[in-house]
């Protein structure tokens, strides 16, 4: 009997730090959600410095953008932001997603259709996903 409840118990402990590791798991995907959201957000409503602060802090510190860099991108109109691919491995702390993004010229009005990558990692010292990698480069191939 007491080797019986010597069992049940160390089942309920093993369930309950189970349980904790997937309630963990699950804020971090909802963070994952919320910090994609708030990147597509800005990328679309034309907030690219805003967008920015998505941006891991260490290539941000590594990689200054110039004034002249934040003015190309008031130079063109986004259209269109669309998730054509995921993968996310929430236990590992990375999530990648590919993006296709319609930009409109200001100037020209011409439109064009741009893809990008983003890549995620989560980072447990500031709770927090920061996008590794920079805004999107609007002007591939141009």
């Amino acid at each position: 009997m007491r080797q019986l409840q010597m069992i049940l118990l160390m089942c309920a402990l093993v369930t309950t730090l189970l349980l904790g590791g997937c309630a963990s798991a699950g804020r971090e995907a909802d963070a994952l959600d919320r910090a994609q959201y708030a990147w597509s957000g800005a990328i679309r409503w034309g907030d690219f410095e805003g967008a920015r602060n998505l941006v891991d802090p260490e290539y941000r510190k590594a990689h200054p953008m110039t004034p002249l860099q934040l003015d190309r991108y008031e130079q063109v109109q986004i259209s269109s932001y669309r998730d054509v691919g995921s993968d996310r491995d929430i236990a590992a702390g990375t999530a990648m997603r590919d993006i296709e993004i319609g930009v409109v010229n200001r100037h020209t009005q011409a439109e064009r259709t741009v893809r990008y990558r983003e890549n995620w990692r989560w980072d447990p010292e500031a709770a927090t996903w920061w996008l590794k990698g920079d805004l999107p480069d609007l002007w591939d191939g141009q």
